[in-house]
């Protein structure tokens, strides 16, 4: 039995509210002693014949940009703009809904949280066989709405994904001294963590799947405003950050531009960005 129904009305998908905030509240307080940081990982969250539905509908990456780079291979993401599966726009309407934020507000403990209308890096995604991506901390302001990023959701869409695919989620702790927690992208199970500065988590060994299989899944973020009179946290956008005795490449761009918006002057700060990109850092 899934952990949330999905019911249909006159063809369209929906949560039930109570079930939602019931459900949260039960796991809350194991969410909160998770390490490295709070979080759960939860199996069976919907129901795999919703999910297998999904998986037959999911866009093709025929002709799409991706990620290439160091530090993301293979990466691609699907806007709900840009799917024409009615059923997939329906689920990710749904999980930004009322309903779905009891149970993200149930289990976190956090309240006011706020979905993101514009599926900023949210929406499906894909990473193709040989790709990863490295362990980092996301962007924490959303461009748009100017709110503070607090909780990512992932739920996973691979079927029949034998452990030798890999592609397991890493949880690192604060030092980045190792990988507190792995978690392979099975089929139904949903994992939702808390995001700050320093929630080191990524997908960094390549994925050893055939290459007509890819790794795949829905993911959503939540976000809260600022508290009144409290100053907006300093911007971040995703940090990656290096393994230890590992190849992982520091992501000089990234400092660059943080070191720009902490120390230089607004008024200088675009003269600066075009000095690093002068010298291939912006």
């Amino acid at each position: 039995m899934p952990v949330l129904h999905v019911r249909e009305v006159d063809g369209y998908l929906h949560f039930d509210p109570e079930e939602c905030r019931a459900e949260g509240a039960k796991r809350a307080g194991a969410y909160a002693a998770a390490q490295p940081f709070p979080h759960a990982v939860i199996d069976d969250f919907l129901d795999t014949d919703l999910l297998r539905r999904v998986i037959a509908q999911f866009p093709s990456t025929q002709g799409r940009d991706h990620f290439d780079r160091s530090q993301e291979r293979l990466k691609y993401q699907f806007h709900p703009e840009t799917i024409e599966s009615g059923l997939i726009r329906n689920l990710l309407a749904e999980l930004n809904s009322d309903a779905f934020i009891r149970f993200v507000e149930g289990i976190s403990g956090i309240k006011g949280l706020i979905p993101d209308p514009y599926y900023s890096g949210g929406g499906l995604h894909e990473t193709k066989a040989g790709g990863h991506l490295s362990v980092h901390a996301d962007f924490n302001i959303h461009g748009r709405m100017k709110v503070e990023r607090r909780l990512n959701l992932l739920i996973y869409l691979n079927d029949d994904w034998p452990s030798e695919y890999g592609g397991n989620l890493e949880l690192w702790d604060q030092a980045m001294t190792g990988a507190q927690e792995s978690v392979a992208p099975l089929i139904g199970r949903a994992v939702l963590f808390n995001t700050s500065l320093d929630s080191f988590h990524g997908q960094p060994e390549p994925l050893l799947c055939p290459p007509d299989r890819a790794r795949r899944s829905i993911a959503l973020y939540y976000y809260t405003a600022f508290p009144e009179g409290a100053g907006a946290a300093p911007k971040r956008s995703t940090v990656f950050k290096s393994r230890p005795g590992s190849p992982d490449k520091t992501d000089w761009q990234v400092r660059g531009q943080h070191f720009v918006n902490d120390w230089v002057p607004h008024k200088l700060q675009s003269a600066a960005r075009k000095v690093l990109s002068r010298v291939g850092l912006s």
